[in-house]
């Protein structure tokens, strides 16, 4: 699934995951591993799991601990080729009932991770989100494309400012300071180790309604569409980012661009777990309060990924969803427990 060799090949040994105790930064570790490199993980376990990392005890150094914490994280990042930034506040639910914690989560944090490795000379990967792009202008949206942004008094629309100034500050930094950095933008990623507590993902919401046998809940009419990416992909993408040297100063989407309406990827879910849930639709103001908004369309153009990292998604939803169904399935008891 990994490309053998991109790091060797850049000299990259000893790496650095925050947030990787999280649903990708976890997926993302056992990538790394598998390739042969030292691994450092920083999570403060507020959306991630130390279950995520249990297989791998032993094998990694895990620092329970936050961002924000500027002498922390200077330590961590010392000694290190490369750091992927994945911690972040997520989750639009999350988001909407906490905005000041996750704007300083997201800005403070990034900028201490940022000015870390510019003292350490490391280089680093940060993970953004298509959240930045807002409502679009476009489709399918390419990186260089315009961003179309809600009022400020719509707490939802924070998320979005807040990873975007996250991408100003990289640049900046990269400017001014001579960081060594790229920047991948996820859409709408699934897969093993989803929880619908900590991602904040539709897929997770719905499969753990599918497989309880409770109604699946859909916010608005349903007709919205989204692009899922595996998560194997999503990795995939984000490896060669963090490790190609032509993908320095570069920000790409990583994403596919098979498009789905929320209505049909509940029907596959529950052909996927084999239930017979009815859906269900509730109004955006009653799931998340009065003037919360919602893209119709959120479609990524992964032209940039696919000529400048060699990177295209190998994984349709029709293979991915079995797959992140059976792992619910099996972790069934954990994922009930803590709903």
């Amino acid at each position: 699934m990994a490309p053998t060799g991109t790091l060797a090949t850049v000299g990259l040994v000893h790496i650095l995951v925050t947030g990787g105790a999280g649903f990708i930064g976890s997926n993302l570790v056992d990538l790394l591993l598998a390739e042969g490199h030292e691994v450092k993980v920083i999570d403060d376990l507020s959306t991630g799991r130390r279950s995520n990392l249990a297989h791998l005890e032993g094998s990694i150094e895990f620092h329970e601990g936050s961002i924000l914490d500027v002498d922390l994280v200077s330590r961590i990042v010392e000694g290190t080729d490369l750091v992927f930034h994945l911690a972040a506040a997520v989750g639009v639910r999350n988001i909407i009932e906490a905005p000041l914690k996750s704007i300083r989560t997201n800005v403070d944090g990034t900028e201490s991770v940022l000015d870390a490795c510019v003292r350490h000379d490391t280089r680093v990967l940060l993970a953004s989100t298509s959240e930045i792009y807002g409502k679009a202008s476009k489709y399918p949206t390419s990186e260089d494309d315009d961003r179309v942004i809600g009022p400020t008094h719509v707490s939802r629309w924070s998320y979005s400012t807040s990873k975007a100034l996250d991408e100003h500050l990289a640049f900046a930094y990269a400017a001014e300071r001579g960081l060594r950095m790229s920047i991948v933008r996820y859409f709408n990623t699934y897969g093993p180790r989803l929880h619908e507590n900590g991602y904040g993902s539709v897929v997770a919401s719905m499969t753990a309604q599918a497989l309880a046998g409770e109604p699946i809940v859909i916010h608005g009419d349903g007709k919205q569409t989204r692009c899922f990416g595996f998560v194997g992909d999503t990795i995939r993408g984000t490896y060669l980012a963090g490790t190609t040297e032509g993908a320095l100063g570069q920000a790409f989407n990583i994403g596919t661009s098979t498009e789905i309406s929320i209505n049909e990827l509940a029907e596959r879910i529950c052909r996927a777990a084999g239930s017979s849930s009815e859906i269900s639709h509730i109004s955006y103001d009653e799931a998340y309060g009065p003037g919360f908004e919602d893209p119709k369309r959120r479609v990524p153009d992964v032209t940039k990924a696919a000529e400048m990292l060699g990177w295209s998604p190998q994984v349709s939803l029709d293979e991915g969803l079995p797959i992140t169904v059976e792992w619910w399935r099996n972790n069934n008891d954990h994922l009930v427990a803590t709903r």
